[in-house]
């Protein structure tokens, strides 16, 4: 892992700059998730920022991989954020064209490809140049890069936004790389506060701790879905439950180093008491790793933890409502730069305070969705055991929901195995959206899902990809079982199912 931009890459960025610079005209193209969000926000803070001065007419438009093949390159310069590099955008690019690709994503073309058309071509991908596009930088960290280029640092706490959303520090707890890059950025601009050694449980701000404790699910303990045990196990350790300054639950991001790394050795312990042997010694990797706080934001509320902050723009995207997602991280923007000469702007607060609360609306009909379904799915004892895998039919779930719904069941069925969800792709394409989860003990054994599951559907004509524990496909209707037997089969040997 290198912390530093490779020179050749670095010459990439300053053709990029020179690029955006010269082009009057330009469309972004971004992905339909936080990692794709971020992406696109940090380009239209570029552009807003040199529009200033130079003059920029942009618009921005957050789409899904499936229409990418057809998309129309009608604009002096067109950007691809976040994706790109894995289909044939420039398709109907003439010879007046103008393409950026910024995208972490496996490629379909080599670095060279921009000598063999007749128009402007600059693909810019970390796997050029031996980096790691799943752990040592995002979509939105190449983007950041870009922003870097021209000198507006301030922009890197979106760089870390997105590479949590993206969990590039699912594998370590931490990130690395390029991403560590970014985040001295962020540090050293006073936007973002590095936790080390902390407690890994989602939702570090808002929820109560025994809330937290009892989602934890890539083992199943005896605390997973049990909030009364969970509470249990923090009163026999001595751990007060009660924040005793404001008398509220007290959450994560309250405990002191003390009892923070007492809940974990007792994590820990309990972990270890289910699992193999040979995966002891990753049980550490489950429980603690870093956090990393938005300083300027308030503590207790969701924008503060990035994770938390990240999930909120995902349920933006899965709703159909990404302009909400875009709208806040450019207040957000503005907000920062207004603090950073320590005033307050009453109007941007104001703005913020209704795009907060048409968030929230959003964020309760996610989170209702989700419940609903992760209830029938439950009631119906509808996980389908295989001797390597196990799935469920998402029948009627949203396709782009059906991974988190995925992830979210895990704990009902066998952690040893990923657990695949498969539903329908919309109600005009009857085509499969195929979602794999799993623990990451699985991950840290040596088991890149993400690449098995593009060789399967490869080979059916599909198409696939993604991390090592959360990947997807996309596959005909008919050949379902067929996927199924052939992800057994891939998978045989590679589990320790004892």
């Amino acid at each position: 892992m290198t912390n530093n931009i490779p020179p050749k890459m670095k010459e990439r960025y300053e053709e990029a700059r020179k690029l955006i610079e010269s082009s009057k005209d330009i469309k972004i193209y971004s992905h339909t998730d936080c990692d794709g969000i971020s992406s696109g926000a940090i380009l239209t803070g570029i552009l807003k920022k040199i529009g200033r001065q130079l003059g920029k007419d942009f618009e921005i438009e957050i789409v899904n991989l499936d229409v990418l093949e057809d998309v129309p390159i009608e604009h002096e310069l067109t950007i691809f954020s976040d994706l790109g590099s894995g289909q044939p955008v420039d398709k109907n690019a003439n010879k007046d064209s103008k393409i950026l690709i910024l995208d972490h994503h496996p490629p379909l073309r080599d670095i060279d490809y921009c000598d063999t058309v007749d128009y402007d071509y600059l693909e810019i991908n970390p796997i050029f140049y031996g980096i790691d596009g799943s752990q040592e930088i995002c979509g939105g960290g190449l983007c950041y890069l870009l922003a870097k280029e021209f000198g507006f640092t301030d922009l890197s706490w979106i760089g870390i936004l997105a590479a949590i959303g993206d969990i590039q520090n699912g594998k370590t707890g931490r990130l690395e790389g390029l991403n560590r890059t970014i985040l001295k950025d962020a540090e050293e601009e006073g936007l973002v506060n590095i936790i080390k050694n902390d407690l890994s449980l989602y939702g570090r701000q808002t929820r109560p701790l025994f809330v937290a404790l009892s989602y934890f699910s890539d083992v199943n303990l005896e605390i997973t879905n049990d909030q009364n045990r969970a509470l249990d196990l923090l009163k026999r350790l001595g751990i007060n439950t009660r924040n005793p300054v404001n008398d509220t639950s007290i959450r994560s991001c309250d405990l002191n180093q003390e009892d923070k790394f007492k809940l974990i050795k007792e994590l820990i312990n309990m972990i270890t008491k289910e699992i193999p042997s040979r995966y002891a010694i990753h049980a550490p990797k489950l429980v603690m790793g870093e956090s990393y706080e938005f300083a300027n934001e308030e503590k207790y509320t969701f924008l503060r933890d990035a994770s938390e902050f990240s999930t909120a723009m995902n349920a933006c995207v899965r709703n159909g409502k990404p302009e909400v997602a875009l709208k806040l991280l450019d207040l957000t923007i503005r907000r920062n730069e207004i603090l950073s000469d320590n005033n307050i702007s009453i109007d941007i607060e104001s703005e913020r305070a209704v795009v907060l609360d048409d968030l929230e609306e959003i964020s309760k009909a996610h989170r209702f969705y989700l419940a609903q379904n992760i209830k029938k799915i439950g009631e119906s004892d509808s996980i389908v055991q295989m001797k390597n895998l196990q799935y469920f039919d998402g029948e009627g779930i949203r396709s782009n929901v059906v991974g988190t719904i995925a992830g979210m069941v895990l704990s009902q069925g066998d952690w040893r195995k990923p657990i695949i969800a498969f539903t329908q792709v919309s109600e005009e394409n009857d085509d499969l959206k195929i979602s794999l989860r799993c623990s990451k003990l699985l991950a840290y054994d040596g088991v890149h899902f993400g690449k098995i599951i593009r060789k399967v559907s490869q080979s059916l004509g599909g198409n696939g990809g993604g991390h090592d524990v959360a990947c997807g496909a996309y596959i005909r209707k008919d050949q379902k079982e067929e996927f199924f037997d052939m992800m057994n089969k891939e998978l045989e040997g590679k589990l320790v199912l004892d």
